[in-house]
């Protein structure tokens, strides 16, 4: 296996990890606020790092503004996308969130192309569409069905963290080639931690040791190991070997992977709606990722001969 088929597997592990990380959030959020809850995520993430750091050190110098970078890009992604998604859930609810997360693709590739970082093809326009059509087709209906006049605030705060976590996607390949993922994800990760505890600090929900039931606990620690280093770690690795549009479709697998594990773990009943939605995700991921034009290339060779 060559490292961009890893890639594409590591990549697609992560956002599945994230669809758990939604199912664990409900298990806490109602015992902690959202910055804490956060915080404790993180910080056990990067506590998980810690160990690895003296195996993966960069052998070159890294210079101040090495780490500034990293820092800022930390603070994008495990502060402010966080905390843009936390909070829209206040004033939207779970679907119309999902439908939010969904256009990190749709971010990413023009960020990536204002910027010069990925070529703006048709290929790669037709298949962030169609994932997001794959959402829009699971969780539109619910999502349009808001009861509270503050949805265009909730809609706001998501669309914000997730251009957020775009910009950690677009920017952060190069510091990711140059001093490796398994270095740049740990140090990113506390600086963003620590950016949360400041927060946390201003708020005055700094109160000591935390206290949760054991569900909590168990979804705490879930969430800063598989649902943190793990996820993250994987994520950010998949970044150094394929680009930042193709990374953002698999994570319109997340809600997709929520869905799915509510009728794996509650019972509730598979939908067409859901296998239709899962086909247009799967199919942009597919296009996306080049995937489907080697498959045609196979299909149609024979005939070629």
């Amino acid at each position: 296996m060559n490292k961009s088929l890893l890639a594409h597997f590591a990549a697609a592990t992560a956002a599945l990890s994230a669809g758990t990380a939604l199912v664990a959030t409900r298990y806490v959020v109602g015992e902690t606020d959202p910055i804490s809850l956060a915080f404790y995520r993180y910080f056990i993430g990067a506590v998980c790092f810690l160990p690895l750091l003296f195996f993966v050190w960069p052998k070159h110098r890294v210079s101040a503004t090495d780490f500034g970078k990293i820092a800022l890009l930390g603070i994008l992604a495990f502060c402010l996308f966080t905390l843009g998604f936390n909070a829209s859930l206040e004033y939207i609810p779970a679907a119309r969130g999902a439908v939010g997360l969904a256009t990190v693709p749709i971010q990413t590739l023009i960020i990536a192309a204002i910027f010069g970082r990925e070529v703006l093809t048709f290929r790669k326009v037709l298949a962030v569409i169609i994932a997001f059509i794959g959402i829009a087709v699971v969780f539109g209906p619910e999502a349009m069905n808001v009861t509270t006049s503050n949805y265009f605030i909730g809609d706001v705060l998501m669309l914000a963290g997730v251009f957020c976590g775009s910009l950690y996607s677009v920017f952060s390949r190069s510091s990711i080639q140059k001093h490796g993922p398994m270095f740049v994800t740990p140090i990113a990760m506390m600086f963003g931690a620590l950016a949360l505890f400041i927060l946390m600090m201003i708020n005055g929900t700094v109160q000591g040791f935390p206290t949760f039931s054991t569900k909590g606990w168990i979804a705490v620690i879930f969430l800063g190991t598989f649902a943190g280093a793990i996820q993250f770690g994987l994520f950010t690795w998949a970044l150094k070997w394929i680009s930042p549009t193709t990374a953002g479709l698999y994570i319109t697998l997340s809600p997709i992977a929520a869905v799915v594990l509510g009728i794996l773990l509650i019972g509730e009943s598979v939908t067409l709606v859901l296998v239709v939605g899962l086909a247009l995700v799967l199919l942009a991921i597919l296009l996306g990722s080049g995937a489907l034009s080697q498959l045609w290339g196979l299909i149609r060779l024979p005939r070629d001969k």
